[in-house]
């Protein structure tokens, strides 16, 4: 099954702006008056949950691929991937400018002291590579240890979905929500990957 040419080009517009949208929705309520009575811890979750949801996203592309027998659809992973390591960036320096006031002894402290932002700040750091390396030109440089490389987003899911759940306070459905997700993300790829070898 393939995705017609002219629906391609489509897609990848609508998921730029559909990825653009939370953002710009925060720049509007910043100038509004919409980010309720503390501001930045309201960019600080937004910017993160996005981050979380947008990964997810990219990681829903495999086993979509797999179900829909729809190849071309990888072709959005590396765009999905880097809006993810963007909302992420900006998570993290909003709690680095405003939380920590650019003390990076504090950052260390955090890092070692508190699971969550072990767990964050992981993800964060193994999403930079892949975030350098999401252009065609490092895919040809890299040829097939590209591949190898970004395998390395299913540690990422799995870091920023324990950084949510260990994160939120109280018995919130949504971080389990993404568990779920994750895991079925991740079996079906195990098993299509199983039934490959045995086939």
């Amino acid at each position: 099954m393939k995705i017609p040419s002219q629906w391609a080009t489509s897609l990848r517009i609508l998921l730029h702006l559909l990825c653009a949208t939370p953002a710009l929705v925060l720049i509007y309520n910043t100038f509004t008056g919409g980010l309720g009575f503390n501001p930045i811890e309201t960019i600080t979750h937004q910017t993160g949950i996005w981050a979380l949801r947008i990964l997810l996203v990219s990681l829903a592309i495999t086993p979509l691929r797999i179900l829909l027998n729809l190849v071309q659809l990888v072709t959005y992973r590396r765009l999905l991937g880097v809006w993810a390591f963007f909302y992420a960036f900006v998570h993290f320096s909003i709690y680095l400018t405003f939380d920590l006031q650019f003390s990076f002894p504090l950052v260390v402290d955090d890092i070692i002291q508190r699971p969550f932002m072990t767990a964050g700040f992981t993800a964060l750091l193994l999403m930079i590579p892949l975030a350098i390396t999401s252009t065609r030109g490092w895919q040809r440089r890299l040829k097939k240890n590209w591949g190898k490389l970004h395998k390395v987003v299913y540690v990422i899911g799995i870091a920023a979905v324990l950084h949510f759940v260990w994160l939120t306070k109280g018995n919130q459905p949504e971080p389990y929500i993404y568990v779920g997700l994750l895991i079925l993300f991740y079996s079906v790829r195990l098993v299509n990957k199983f039934r490959s070898r045995t086939a």
